[in-house]
């Protein structure tokens, strides 16, 4: 009456309809919505509280006649209870059901109302849940079989298919029922045997995120000083190296925003959680510590199928007949999440290391392995597992699509082994920034394997040029190097000690670009460029040609070793050439240790400035012989206006400036503020053996095909090289 404002002449209900009748003897509570409008209308024997908008065709359906008597807003009935329509048969219905409002409740079909069973629909349990019903008090007949348990009053052992027929001629008989039929609508199946499925609440097993861990009897110490496990995984993701970065704001906003984790899951496959159930309350046995200790002692003698075998007789002598095991399962997360105990500390602890230096995987598992390993490492010892967290992308093709047999673009590692070799395989995962999706396809695969050919034809070249070459009697002091030579090798420290940063910062793309760049910039297209002169013309043993091999050594080792990583197959052949001695493998062995040259960084920024005019002057070089105006780099002669810099730097080498340049002779014609290079054909002779076009060819009458240089070092005083 306080609701409508008017006096109730008749009895009055509320009226609900649903097409899950085997609900209604757990209903406990009734949803509203609380902006629509409700009518109250009077029926020859009673009135019934309806939705404005469905009271109409309503009454159509249940045969009856009647008129609005008064309205109200939804919000109007927070509170108001009515009895179950079952009460009168059973002291169990006995009892009242509260409004509560939820705005999920629609207003295109039925009355306006919806009946709650908390137990079996999500939108009821949060809705009850909300209003303070604790799990305790929420009704759940239903058992794990599709059974009403059997102390359930009128309906208890009935399948809640088969009960649906007697709990509506039930409701007939208490008058309660105004109206019957079969509507057609969506119903969720099961994928496999395509019958109609159930919710069903079910006691689930949760880590706490927000307070202290609770003891072993579940009691939480409010005095334990130990932090609640969000605040310590959040310090410990702070703790931890990402790469990419992006991986910690990913990691802590997932564990800031996450609920309680539930560690149960309803599945027959998995490790099982070994508890006995009440199969009427679904209440833990009171013994459930001393059963799961004695569960442990069977599986740790007889294995995990052990407790498939047992059952509840054997595990307790307490009302055995009224509890069934548990056939929940743990969540596969938890299982892979403490490999940290079960395989660092557990059956490889003999081979590993805990905490981790590393955990791999892929983006997803932020959310997966990572996310898991956090969380258990955090519970079991206030850290996480790791110290760092890798995370890699996932393969696409060439036009960046994701990779599926519908599409008929995958390429397994098998085939490219098959076709390309293992090598190939590695140098493209080695070369990918896996930071982001990485692409796979024939043009990207064409482009390792030239990769491949280059690092391959640079070592061919370095193991040719050091053959005949001993470390151990044939070395050449740093200090008596020939300068170019202390530039390679403190290029070659510089770039070590730049890959090995990155192997550490696990930017193995990055480590490999910069080595490929190595191998074909300072090297084929510099170094050993200008190397082959003095590898080829000068004497075998005299000192310009040793310094050169010492320095392709300590380069050929350090390469080697850089490269193994990846290219392990050909490091380790490349290896056992190169240092034939060794009958080791390559990979017992530490990264190169490579001497220290004095006036390194002076030494690497005067060849970076000699190194950049080198290349203007090859350019011009090809202009002419685009031109057809010479043949050969060797055929040129090249004059040069430099700026004051460049100009004491090029002075300064002297006649080996022509070797830098690979020109026959390389005159300065002044200082300018730009670089002026001027190129002509020599019309000196070409030594058959040098290929340089010198005036000295022919000037030692036993020798008229020999320049000067080239008898000298063959027959007489081996010529003597500074810079180059």
């Amino acid at each position: 009456e306080g609701v409508f404002g008017v006096k109730l002449e008749k009895p009055t209900a509320v009226v609900i309809w649903t097409t899950t009748p085997w609900t209604i003897p757990a209903n406990q509570a009734l949803n509203m919505h609380p902006d629509l409008e409700y009518v109250l209308v009077e029926t020859p024997n009673r009135s019934f509280i309806l939705a404005e908008g469905l009271y109409e065709e309503a009454l159509k359906r249940y045969g009856m006649e009647g008129k609005v008597i008064a309205k109200a807003k939804g919000e109007a009935f927070k509170g108001l209870r009515f009895k179950h329509p079952l009460a009168a048969l059973d002291p169990f219905y006995d009892r009242f059901s509260p409004v509560l409002l939820a705005d999920y409740v629609e207003s295109t079909s039925g009355t306006g109302i919806v009946h709650s069973a908390p137990a079996y629909g999500v939108d009821d349990y949060i809705s009850c849940k909300s209003a303070g019903f604790t799990n305790d008090e929420i009704l759940n007949p239903v058992q794990g079989n599709g059974e009403y348990a059997a102390s359930l009053p009128l309906f208890g052992g009935l399948n809640v298919w088969k009960a649906k027929n007697k709990i509506l001629d039930t409701i007939a008989v208490t008058g309660n029922l105004l109206s019957r039929g079969e509507v057609m609508h969506s119903y969720m199946h099961c994928w496999r045997h395509k019958t109609p499925l159930i919710y069903r609440a079910t006691n689930q097993w949760f880590i706490r995120m927000d307070e202290a861990n609770a003891d072993t009897q579940g009691v939480i110490n409010e005095n334990d000083p130990k932090d609640a496990l969000r605040k310590t995984a959040l310090e410990a993701v702070e703790a931890t190296q990402f790469v990419p970065e992006w991986g910690e704001v990913r990691l802590h906003n997932m564990i800031a925003n996450r609920p309680d984790w539930c560690i149960s899951r309803q599945r027959n496959w998995g490790v099982p959680l070994p508890f006995l159930i009440h199969k009427e309350t679904g209440k833990l046995h009171p013994e459930t510590m001393k059963i799961l200790n004695k569960v442990a002692d069977v599986v740790e003698k007889e294995g995990i199928e052990a407790w498939t075998r047992l059952t509840p007789a054997e595990l307790t002598d307490m009302e055995p007949e009224m509890y069934e095991k548990s056939k929940d399962t743990l969540d596969v997360w938890f299982d892979s999440g403490t490999t940290h105990m079960t395989v660092m500390r557990g059956s490889h602890a003999d081979k590993l290391t805990y905490p981790a230096d590393l955990y791999l995987e892929g983006s997803d598992q932020h959310r997966g392995w990572f996310h898991s390993s956090l969380l258990t490492g955090c519970a079991i010892d206030g850290r996480a597992p790791y110290k760092g967290l890798l995370t890699h992308g996932f393969t696409v093709d060439e036009q960046g699509r994701k990779m599926s047999k519908s599409l008929g673009n995958v390429i397994a590692p098998s085939e490219i082994n098959d076709k390309y070799g293992a090598e190939i395989l590695r140098l493209w995962v080695a070369s990918s920034d896996y930071t982001g999706e990485i692409s796979l396809g024939e043009k990207i695969l064409k482009g390792t394997v030239d990769a491949y050919r280059r690092f391959r034809n640079t070592i061919r070249f370095l193991l040719a040029n050091t053959s005949d070459f001993d470390i151990k009697k044939d070395a050449v002091p740093v200090a008596e190097m020939v300068e170019l030579d202390r530039w390679a090798i403190a290029r070659m420290k510089a770039l070590q000690e730049e890959i090995l940063d990155k192997y550490d910062q696990y930017q193995f793309h990055t480590a490999y670009a910069a080595l490929q760049l190595f191998a074909s910039g300072d090297l084929g297209g510099f170094y050993l460029d200008i190397l082959k002169d003095r590898l080829y013309t000068t004497a075998p043993d005299s000192a310009a040609r040793r310094s050169a091999q010492t320095a392709l050594w300590y380069i050929t080792d350090a390469l080697l070793k850089l490269l193994a990583p990846a290219l392990s197959f050909t490091a380790e052949e490349a290896y056992a050439v190169f240092n034939p001695e060794n009958k080791g493998t390559i990979f017992v062995e530490r990264y190169a240790e490579l001497p220290n040259v004095k006036e390194g960084v002076e030494l690497l920024n005067k060849w970076s400035i000699i190194r950049d005019l080198r290349s203007n002057v090859q350019m011009e070089i090809e202009r002419q012989r685009e031109k057809g105006l010479i043949g050969s780099s060797l055929q040129a002669e090249v004059s040069l206006k430099l700026p004051q810099e460049e100009y004491d730097l090029i002075k300064g080498l002297g006649d080996e400036a022509a070797f830098v340049m690979i020109t026959s002779k390389v005159t300065l014609d002044g200082i300018s503020p730009e670089r002026v290079i001027t190129v002509k054909p020599s019309e000196a002779k070409k030594c058959e053996r040098c290929w340089q076009y010198k005036e000295s060819v022919g000037e030692d009458k036993n020798y008229p095909t020999l320049c000067c240089r080239c008898v000298g070092n063959l027959f007489g005083t081996p010529e003597t090289r500074l810079f180059a």
